[in-house]
């Protein structure tokens, strides 16, 4: 059997004397859509944080396509193919919508390929075709999520990790972005999402991890999670 894309092993990651993260395992095969679910403060966002090198863990080793990434430096995770959309979208407010793009191309020299691939952004976000020409801090916050989703498919991720892109969006603006998320995967870029809305991430993944106080306590298929009555209480309000 081929090894994971991406290997955690025993991660711990600490801020001072507070351990948010707890000597946890997860992997993720390649072409597969991953949730790690969990309350707030579980210490999902700071897993994807040091997953692409913004916090320097404590301890344990993260393998990513087959190499450690202790020695990284930040700005090679995304030449590598590890790419984080993270919380609160981060756009380049006084950019255009088509440089805004152009910026997740940027550790890429290939005009033909990058134009192909801004061609592929505007046909998944026709919106963003719409508004190409506009400055992204003038977008609503589901296009601005439109906008940092696309950056990162310009940057050809192999492993793309997203961080609550439901967050502060209205239900129906949601259910385009998981539309959009469902096809990406369709397309065979490996995920690993983080989302507050666990019945959601979990019907849109293969497999799940449930974290808890900076502990993984539970991993299964996104199918059984989801018929499991604890989580069911838990995470999906029933």
């Amino acid at each position: 059997m081929s090894e994971a894309l991406l290997q955690v092993k025993d991660l711990k990651v600490a801020y001072g004397g507070i351990h948010a993260v707890k000597g946890i395992d997860l992997e993720i095969n390649q072409g597969e859509l991953v949730a790690l679910i969990g309350a707030n403060g579980a210490g999902k966002t700071t897993t994807l944080k040091t997953l692409v090198g913004m916090i320097k863990p404590a301890g344990g080793e993260i393998r990513f396509d087959g190499q450690p990434t202790a020695r990284l430096a930040p700005y090679h995770y995304v030449s590598r193919g590890l790419v984080l959309v993270p919380e609160g979208r981060g756009v380049f407010p006084r950019l255009s919508v088509a440089e805004n793009l152009l910026m997740g191309a940027h550790v890429r020299n290939d005009k033909a390929d990058i134009a192909h691939d801004m061609e592929r952004v505007y046909h998944l976000f026709p919106r963003l075709k719409e508004r190409q020409a506009q400055l992204a801090g003038t977008l609503s916050g589901g296009e601005q999520q439109m906008l940092a989703i696309g950056r990162a498919i310009m940057s050809r991720p192999k492993l793309l990790l997203l961080d609550e892109p439901s967050m502060g969006l209205a239900p129906i603006i949601v259910q385009k972005i998981f539309e959009i998320i469902r096809m990406i995967a369709a397309e065979g870029v490996t995920m690993l999402l983080v989302e507050q809305n666990a019945k959601l991430a979990l019907e849109t993944a293969n497999r799940g991890y449930v974290m808890e106080s900076g502990r993984i306590t539970l991993a299964d298929s996104a199918a059984s999670l989801l018929a499991n009555e604890a989580i069911q209480k838990a995470y999906l309000g029933e």
